[in-house]
């Protein structure tokens, strides 16, 4: 890990310097996530345990909580990134997870926000790569997104980066809704609904292993499309912030190949509102030892999320960090 003494050091620093953001800023920190059979609720549920330290509780290095000094943060159940954005933005939120397709649109005012910036919003870190799941029924396949024309297809709920992001994606096979049945559902009623026969493919981005995938996987089976390498260029052309991945072999079960697929950076954003000396606070905590032995035995995409990769991408995002995150990564050494 890049300069690990300093990190450790400016994460220590939390103890020292947050009681003071505590007076002015709020000591209910509420993290929007997105359903819970996705991987945003279990991964804001981990962050939000990690930067907590309820007033009493014991000190870090006696046992306790080792996060800002009267914080509770809570993870809440949302419809994912557009709603979470759009609530940081209104102050409903103090923090959210979004994805950074959907960030970058909504700071900016472009795409389907056009003419409607979120001026306020602000990255504390890159978190994990979100994988576009294309799921079918047990024995089904495609060739392209354009044999999805006519069939029952769920698009993820309004409010999620997922659907933004899959209708300008089928779009470019010449899909809408006029010609396809959309089904406006969240993971879990999706692959509920694939299950019973009533949905023919459904759409989800997400940090692998997904809950209800895996449910779904172990129970009535399933298939995850695999698009080519052109497919996944022609995607990455039109959404650049979705680059080509793949989900390993063996993630679920019955799906015992490799699935080539676009994925999205996670970031967790706040609010501009927010003090840097609160934010500075949050982002040590995010890193700290103790946050790290959660996240390592939480989730499995946990893991992923580390202080060498919580900057990636970001420069060329064009969305800013908060001045408070920034401040930690410069004395961290992470950034100059």
């Amino acid at each position: 890990m890049k300069n690990f003494s300093k990190l450790l050091a400016a994460a220590a620093a939390v103890t020292l310097t947050a009681s003071t953001a505590i007076a002015q800023d709020p000591s209910f920190f509420r993290i929007g996530t997105g359903s819970a059979g996705g991987t945003y609720f279990p991964i804001g549920g981990t962050i939000a345990n990690g930067i907590s330290s309820p007033p009493g509780s014991r000190p870090c290095d006696e046992g306790g909580q080792c996060g800002v000094p009267g914080l509770i943060a809570i993870a809440q159940s949302t419809t994912a990134s557009v709603f979470n954005n759009t609530a940081v933005q209104n102050g409903e939120l103090e923090a959210g997870m979004a994805a950074a397709d959907v960030t970058r649109s909504m700071y900016l005012g472009e795409g389907k926000f056009d003419g409607k910036p979120h001026e306020k919003l602000r990255i504390v870190a890159n978190l994990y790569p979100e994988d576009l799941h294309l799921v079918l029924p047990e024995g089904a396949s495609i060739s392209s997104l354009s044999d999805l024309e006519g069939k029952r297809v769920g698009i993820a709920q309004a409010g999620s980066g997922t659907q933004v992001a899959v209708e300008m994606m089928l779009g470019e096979w010449g899909l809408t809704r006029d010609n396809y049945d959309e089904a406006e559902l969240n993971n879990s009623q999706s692959a509920e609904r694939l299950a019973d026969g009533q949905l023919d493919a459904y759409f989800y981005a997400a940090g692998w292993p997904v809950s209800a995938m895996v449910q779904l996987a172990t129970t009535k089976g399933m298939e995850l499309h695999s698009f080519t390498d052109e497919d996944l260029a022609k995607i990455n052309e039109v959404i650049p912030a979705y680059i080509p991945s793949a989900i390993p072999a063996g993630v679920y079960e019955g799906v015992d190949y490799e699935v080539k697929t676009p994925a999205v950076s996670a970031l967790l954003v706040v609010s501009s509102d927010l003090s840097d000396e609160l934010v500075y606070g949050i982002t040590a905590a995010l890193w700290n030892d103790n946050t790290r032995k959660l996240l390592d035995n939480g989730h499995a995409k946990g893991k992923q999320i580390t202080p060498d990769t919580a900057l990636d991408g970001i420069a060329a995002l064009g969305v800013p960090l908060h001045s408070g995150a920034e401040r930690f990564y410069k004395e961290a050494g992470l950034m100059e």
